[in-house]
């Protein structure tokens, strides 16, 4: 275990890589490394301050840096010590990517990655709790997918855990993604008519674009084809509350002299991260998945939308958070996973997640706040969820997006930590 400590404004901040097991079940074998970040408040260093885990959303990113001393970290340093914990496969915890898979077959692969879920992100943060912590309870804040994985750890370790604070991600209980992707296929649709109502220009742009596009070969820095779907998939920044005018003011810098700027090319290069994030595109949907395959359900379900088959004589509309499996031709750094990535989306004997006998016999307090009118979690399942956990405060506001964590921090964790105490 290697350990660094840094002084940043008023935060010190402690870096830590643990060995932990990639499969619990046979520890013996292979190891994965875990990266964890512990911050505090300089003067609150000869306090005994309690612990809060912080859960990415995702699947698959790093957990944010605190390059500033600012934010929900900031709030919730008052209260805590953060940490902030790189889930398996991403940032610095044995990063997964086209580099560091190259010499895995695809079906070992395919095994690989099924240990990358939700159900052992938190196994590694009982390891780190009892292993490095020594502490018998800590409290979580998970943010979107880190909210599954707080309704993961509720389920199977409850008694390790003092509060839980949600902020946008109260997880389907036992739902099919194609379930899932009906109702955000239409969110995201919703999306779009408010993005062309707020911005009207940004829809004439956008049809501008995606025609130049439909008619021309048109390439991204890296040398990936910029096909008519691939543009279509900047429509994951629709949910957030800088989303829409950032897309406004990429589209309005699109053309000059009639063809794509090279300015364009790149911040839609940029805004991807696809390829930087396997695990996003290789487990979204497995992060759903209890028992059953889920056989590409975005890509099957999209077919119940012709709104989204674009030709040019109609409008023009963006898909959100949803991922399909001509990405892993499409990304070129993706394309390492495409056969163990055909693997999992017909995997049937996926562990569950959620136990919800215990979670019906709740006794961790819990506050999570929903927002109404999130595109990425749908409102009507996590209420459903919601609805038979006692012992659960739920502030559900429709002035936020699903990012106001990020954007709103110390709003969102004053309203979560004032419902219990």
């Amino acid at each position: 275990m290697n350990v660094n400590l840094n002084k940043y404004e008023s935060l010190v901040i402690t870096d830590q890589n643990i060995e932990v097991p990639l499969n619990y079940d046979r520890p013996e074998d292979r190891k994965i490394n875990v990266f964890i970040r512990k911050v505090s408040r300089q003067e609150s260093l000869q306090k005994s301050l309690p612990y809060l885990i912080f859960f990415q959303g995702g699947p698959g990113y790093e957990s944010p840096r605190p390059i500033s001393d600012s934010g929900w970290i900031k709030r919730a340093t008052e209260d805590y010590n953060v940490l902030l914990i790189d889930q398996r496969g991403t940032g610095l915890s044995s990063p997964i990517c086209s580099d560091s898979i190259k010499n895995m077959e695809d079906n070992y692969l395919a095994e690989y990655l099924s240990f990358f879920r939700a159900d052992n992100i938190i196994r590694d943060a009982e390891y780190i709790r009892e292993n490095i912590f020594s502490v018998n309870k800590w409290s979580v804040l998970g943010q979107s997918f880190g909210g599954f994985c707080a309704m993961n750890y509720l389920s199977f370790f409850p008694g390790h855990l003092d509060k839980v604070f949600i902020t946008g991600g109260i997880p389907p209980l036992n739902a099919h993604p194609d379930e899932i992707y009906r109702a955000t296929y239409k969110r995201v649709l919703k999306k779009n008519k408010l993005f062309f109502e707020i911005f009207p220009q940004a829809k004439i742009n956008a049809k501008k674009i995606a025609d130049f596009i439909f008619e021309n070969d048109v390439k991204l820095p890296n040398g990936d084809i910029l096909s008519l779907r691939r543009f279509q998939q900047l429509g994951l920044n629709l949910g957030f509350s800088d989303g829409m005018a950032t897309l406004n003011f990429l589209f309005e810098r699109a053309f000059v002299n009639e063809k794509l700027s090279e300015y364009f090319l790149k911040q839609i290069f940029c805004l991807q991260t696809f390829d930087t994030n396997p695990i996003f595109t290789v487990l979204h949907e497995a992060c759903y998945a209890q028992g059953f395959s889920t056989e590409w359900s975005a890509q099957r379900i999209l077919k119940e939308y012709p709104e989204f088959m674009y030709d040019k004589n109609g409008d023009f509309f963006f898909t959100g958070e949803m991922l399909y499996p001509w990405m892993l031709d499409d990304y070129k750094s993706l394309r390492p996973f495409k056969k163990a990535a055909d693997i999992l989306a017909k995997k049937q004997n996926w562990p569950l997640l959620y136990d919800e006998e215990k979670l019906k016999k709740n006794q961790v307090p819990i506050a999570a706040a929903v927002y109404t009118n999130d595109m990425y979690v749908d409102r009507g399942f996590s209420m459903e969820l919601a609805d038979i956990i006692p012992n659960m405060i739920v502030w559900e506001t429709e002035f936020f997006e699903h990012n106001a964590l990020r954007s709103n921090g110390k709003k969102v964790l004053d309203s979560l930590f004032a419902r219990i105490k």
